[in-house]
């Protein structure tokens, strides 16, 4: 796994060898970075289930202004460490070790907004859409904000989201993989 453009290119990082996380693949990056570039530039940025921390650290490379890196795992909070400072990009980052019902409060308690949200929680465990709820609930994404969940469950994920009050503008299906972009309606 490595870092695909930037100021970071090229750099490798470490993974998680476990069940519970699984990188993005390579062309779902590329992808999903294609598509978000105009927006990247200068841009706050929520990593809400950061694994290994790989998607922040894309983001930062790319032009981010910041990245916040949520994750409850102590051994992936190591790791994000690792990668963030052998990519340089530590002074950029705030790596937050809690629950993500826990960092959003904190968050929202210290009055953070997002122009980016990249949702990607354990496949199996259905959180996206809660979080997605949470986030909207405590206002924590910019006006023209958006929120991209990264599933293998496209389907549940859309039944789930119709409830609430955002607009789901792109879909995208890489294989299994399916992001999700949403923005709230105006």
């Amino acid at each position: 796994m490595r870092v695909i453009s930037g100021i970071a290119r090229g750099t490798k990082l470490k993974s998680i060898d476990s069940i519970s996380t699984r990188p993005t693949l390579d062309r779902v990056k590329e992808s999903l970075f294609n598509i978000l570039m105009p927006k990247i530039k200068e841009a706050v940025i929520l990593d809400l289930f950061a694994g290994s921390g790989a998607i922040a650290i894309e983001f930062l490379s790319r032009g981010a202004e910041c990245a916040y890196l949520c994750e409850k795992s102590h051994l992936a909070i190591k790791m994000i460490y690792e990668n963030l400072e052998k990519t340089k990009l530590t002074s950029k980052a705030k790596v937050i070790e809690k629950d993500y019902k826990k960092a959003l409060d904190l968050l929202q308690k210290e009055k953070i907004q997002f122009d980016l949200v990249y949702i990607d929680p354990p496949y199996a465990a259905n959180l996206a859409v809660d979080a997605v709820e949470k986030i909207l609930s405590l206002n924590l994404l910019k006006e023209k904000g958006n929120l991209i969940i990264e599933t293998d469950d496209e389907k549940r994920e859309l039944l789930e989201l119709e409830k609430l009050d955002i607009n789901v503008y792109d879909i995208r299906k890489y294989g299994r993989v399916s992001l999700i972009f949403l923005a709230v309606e105006k």
